[in-house]
C-alpha cells in the first residue's frame, strides 16, 4: 500500500462492502476550490494497476455511460439545496455532466462554459487523474456539499464502488449521505 503522503492527497474513498476489488489497495482524493466557480480535483489509486481496465488517453470528448467503466465522479451542490451537479471523468478523458432537481429526479445535460481539464498519469503501482472544472451555474459565495466516488473496472470485468461514505444498502452515489465533504468558498485574493 503506498502511503497518503506519497499520494500528495488526503481523504480516502471506502470500498462498498459488496463489491469486492483485488487490484486496487486504496483510492484517495483531494478536491479543493481554486477560483471563483472552479473545481479542482486529484483521484489516486494505488495497488496492481495493471489489472485495472483503463482505457487510453484519447481527445476530451462529453460521453454518457462512463459509470458503466472505470470512471472518476464528483456530486455537487450548493448549501442549502436540493438540486446537484455529477460530473464523471474517465481515464481516457472522456466526461459527463448532468444536472438533477432533486434525488435522482429531473436529470438533465449539465451546461458547461468549458470543457473539464482531465489529466492522467499511470506508474506500476499508481494511476492518478486530475480534473478541473467550472460550474458557473452554483452560487460562489454559498459553501459547495460533495460526494466524491470511484468505479473501479478490473480486467477480469467485476467492478467496485468506491465513496467517502456510503449509505445502507446497494452502491448509491446519489444518495444524501455520500455527499460528506463540505469545501468552503475559495478565498478571496
Amino acid at each position: 500500500m503506498i502511503p497518503m503522503e506519497y499520494a500528495g492527497i488526503g481523504e480516502r474513498l471506502v470500498r462498498h462492502p459488496a463489491s469486492p476489488c483485488e487490484a486496487v489497495a486504496q483510492i484517495a482524493v483531494s478536491v479543493t476550490r481554486p477560483a471563483p466557480h472552479r473545481l479542482a480535483l486529484h483521484y489516486a489509486v494505488a495497488g496492481q494497476i495493471r489489472n485495472l481496465s483503463l482505457p487510453a488517453p484519447a481527445s476530451a470528448m462529453r460521453a454518457d455511460g462512463l459509470w458503466q467503466h472505470t470512471c472518476f465522479e464528483v456530486f455537487v451542490r450548493a448549501m442549502p439545496g436540493d438540486d446537484y451537479r455529477e460530473f464523471n471523468f474517465a481515464p481516457s478523458h472522456a466526461w459527463a455532466a448532468y444536472r438533477f432537481d432533486s434525488y435522482r429526479s429531473g436529470i438533465r445535460l449539465q451546461d458547461m462554459v468549458v470543457v473539464p481539464r482531465i489529466e492522467t498519469e499511470l506508474a506500476e503501482s499508481q494511476f492518478k487523474l486530475r480534473a478541473e472544472l467550472g460550474i458557473d451555474d452554483l452560487p460562489d459565495e454559498a459553501a459547495w456539499q460533495v460526494g466524491l466516488s470511484a468505479v473501479i473496472e478490473e480486467t477480469n470485468g467485476r467492478r467496485s464502488w468506491w465513496a467517502l461514505a456510503h449509505p445502507p444498502g446497494q452502491p448509491d452515489f446519489h444518495h444524501g449521505d455520500c455527499f460528506a465533504r463540505l469545501v468552503p468558498p475559495p478565498s478571496p485574493p
